[in-house]
């Protein structure tokens, strides 16, 4: 399928004009980045991974019921998709306290929460993406209050069908990062983004090895095949992804992150 023009380029994708109105293409690429775009490195065969995963994911939450923003998956590194207007705000569930919750709370790292945890970042870089309440969300105008519980509601449905899903092969869903934006076509809010090892913390069940890009947070290596990893428990790991080249870097800037 021909591409259009580039509209927009984010850390971890582009997006194309696509060949309808209202119709984009996403392509995933190779790039990683942390500490809010300050630890940054090319990790090759990432983008093709993370864009398997997320179609898998992204269809069968659409099976359950799940609006998003997937129409297909066109090769192994675009996706046809909804164009939408994203809201500005990432939804992030919790379900086990770790990374930025246990530093800002004196939280053991690993304990496991009485019930999810739903927490609101302002999607902003130059801000760090700082924290916010459901009422920012409200006084600002970013959302209306319904609007605002019917994502609620979508997130804990999301998160039931992940952790069903995860579980079945032997992996901890810890927490999990999700957009959502108005469908151009009609203004309906739908999932958008992406869902993949790059978006959520996922932990072996026996021996909580980190299967995500923590791997890449904290230099533990081994990137590209702990996603691997994630692709082969889903049963998705074909042969053409199966032979991607292990973790490749580019020559990051080094950088000093304060501890708060």
């Amino acid at each position: 399928m021909k591409k259009g023009k580039k509209l927009y380029e984010g850390k971890a994708k582009i997006i194309f004009a696509g060949p309808e109105k209202n119709l984009v293409i996403q392509h995933f690429k190779d790039d990683a980045t942390a500490f809010n775009n300050q630890k940054k490195a090319t990790i090759e065969g990432k983008g093709i991974l993370n864009n398997r995963i997320s179609e898998h994911i992204l269809s069968s939450l659409k099976d359950v019921g799940i609006k998003n923003h997937l129409i297909k998956r066109l090769n192994m590194r675009e996706q046809l998709i909804d164009l939408v207007d994203i809201i500005p705000i990432e939804f992030v569930i919790r379900n086990i306290a770790t990374g930025s919750l246990t530093k800002r709370l004196g939280i053991e790292d690993g304990t496991v929460l009485n019930h999810p945890l739903i927490e609101y970042c302002l999607k902003n870089d130059e801000l760090g993406d700082p924290i916010i309440s459901s009422e920012h969300i409200l006084n600002f105008g970013w959302l209306k209050k319904d609007e605002l519980e019917l994502i609620n509601k979508q997130c804990l449905r999301i998160n039931d069908f992940l952790q069903g899903l995860f579980k079945g092969i032997n992996i901890k869903l810890v927490d999990f990062k999700v957009e959502f934006g108005k469908r151009k076509s009609d203004g309906v809010i739908i999932l958008a983004d992406e869902i993949s090892p790059d978006t959520c913390r996922l932990w072996d069940a026996d021996t909580d090895k980190k299967l995500d890009k923590d791997r890449f947070r904290k230099d533990l290596g081994n990137v590209v095949e702990a996603y691997q990893e994630v692709a082969r428990r889903l049963g998705i790991l074909h042969e053409q992804i199966s032979n991607i080249r292990p973790i490749k870097f580019s020559k990051p800037t080094a950088v000093k992150i304060k501890k708060k």
